[in-house]
């Protein structure tokens, strides 16, 4: 089966645009031409399709795709570096997910933070929380003010107060 540019487009959820700037980019070799010089796409042009976009929302700069592509159609002489690019894409995309995890972790924690103070009524809440009050897996979180609050109490002052974010 044939598709036109936009037919395409709607497949893979983005703009027509984008996929005349792929080919003005050198993206596409694989699409063929109608007699009257409309691109003709075929259902096998999709895995190429979301190949590129896959790398572009893993952050791959147009001209790095543009590599790959290229690598693909000069052959099997090149897949050492095929290989080597995908690897070095999936591990951005790793370091990614790990950064990602860190920035869902802190805002679980303030989601349970928030939520008790909604049901204290006060962010203040916290300042007399001991280990055996927060779930486990936001202790460190609290670890700062635990090891100050310790301090203090060790030289005999006051825990320091600390404000809510």
């Amino acid at each position: 089966m044939t598709y036109t540019v936009g037919e395409i487009a709607k497949k893979l959820n983005v703009a027509p645009s984008t996929l005349r700037y792929y080919d003005k980019e050198g993206l596409l070799p694989f699409v063929e031409r109608s007699a009257g010089g409309i691109r003709v796409f075929h259902d096998t042009d999709m895995d190429w399709l979301e190949l590129i976009e896959c790398m572009k929302h893993t952050g791959m700069p147009i001209k790095e795709i543009k590599h790959f592509i290229d690598y693909c159609v000069e052959g099997d002489s090149r897949i050492n570096e095929r290989l080597s690019i995908i690897r070095n894409q999936r591990d951005r995309v790793l370091v990614e997910i790990e950064n990602l995890q860190a920035r869902l972790s802190m805002l679980e924690f303030k989601t349970w933070f928030y939520e008790q103070a909604q049901a204290n009524g006060t962010t203040s809440f916290y300042e007399s929380l001991t280990p055996d009050d927060v779930p486990v897996e936001y202790h460190k979180y609290f670890e700062r003010k635990w090891r100050a609050d310790k301090e203090a109490a060790e030289k005999g002052e006051s825990p320091k107060k600390y404000r809510a974010v």
